[in-house]
């Protein structure tokens, strides 16, 4: 089975690479976890998998196609097989929440108005916001607007979600409901869902796999239990210096 992503020699930056040289494979049904400090490069190379920023060296490969080689007419589908929940929330302030979620719905396919309500009404269960669809992302918490934004990341059922630092400045009890939703996606869904994040809780609640990013490169990968045993400076300080 092709991996749901890849990547060969990418390197990611604006006027110099940040992170060079770059392999990696996104394996089927997995949540992984991209670490590293502020200014690693992290969240950018994100935005390359996604198609938002290309490489600046490199290839990536989107379900088994060179995604930045394709033309933009054949882009566009295989951009509608992934979602994508930025770190803000991004939901439009002029929009209910039901709206902001059947956005995609709307504009991407053509199902009756019914089967979008119906789908929205059961996207917003899944994610713990069941009853709130009417209000405005202003009367919702920010615990509540991340929910929100993944329910409208997922709500085309994409076979792999990115999602920017989704517990980032959320108390632990709010960001125990996104961890729990991440896992959702993974495990009711069968989606694949790729994560920065620097919350060392959720990292332990959701990821099967995480890579290490430091010195321009990857400099750890594999299981938690892998990387907390490792002696690399960058990846022993993520784990236990906080917790010493």
């Amino acid at each position: 089975m092709t991996a749901p992503l890849a990547t060969k020699g990418v390197s990611v930056g604006y006027d110099k690479p940040i992170l060079e040289n770059i392999d990696l494979e996104v394996k089927q049904g997995e949540i992984l976890t991209l670490l590293g400090g502020s200014g690693s490069g992290k969240s950018t190379f994100l935005r390359t998998l996604a198609g938002l920023t290309p490489p600046l060296a490199g290839e990536v490969f989107l379900f088994g196609e060179s995604l930045y080689e394709l033309p933009p007419e054949q882009r566009a589908p295989l951009l509608q097989r992934i979602g994508f929940a930025f770190q803000q929330d991004a939901l439009f302030t002029s929009m209910s929440i039901e709206d902001n979620i059947a956005l995609p719905l709307r504009e991407l396919t053509k199902l009756p108005e019914s089967i979008v309500c119906e789908m929205v009404r059961m996207r917003l269960a899944l994610v713990g916001l069941e009853g709130l669809g009417r209000r405005m992302p202003s009367q919702l918490s920010g615990g509540q607007r991340k929910r929100a934004a993944l329910a409208r990341a997922s709500i085309l059922d994409p076979e792999l979600i990115f999602a920017d630092e989704p517990t980032a400045g959320l108390d632990p009890v709010v960001a125990a409901g996104i961890d729990e939703t991440l896992v959702k996606f993974r495990d009711a869904l069968g989606m694949s869902v790729i994560v920065v994040s620097h919350e060392l809780e959720s990292i332990r609640a959701t990821t099967d796999r995480a890579v290490m990013f430091a010195k321009g490169g990857i400099v750890a990968a594999g299981t938690l239990d892998e990387l907390e045993q490792s002696h690399e400076q960058a990846v022993f300080e993520f784990f236990h210096a906080r917790s010493a």
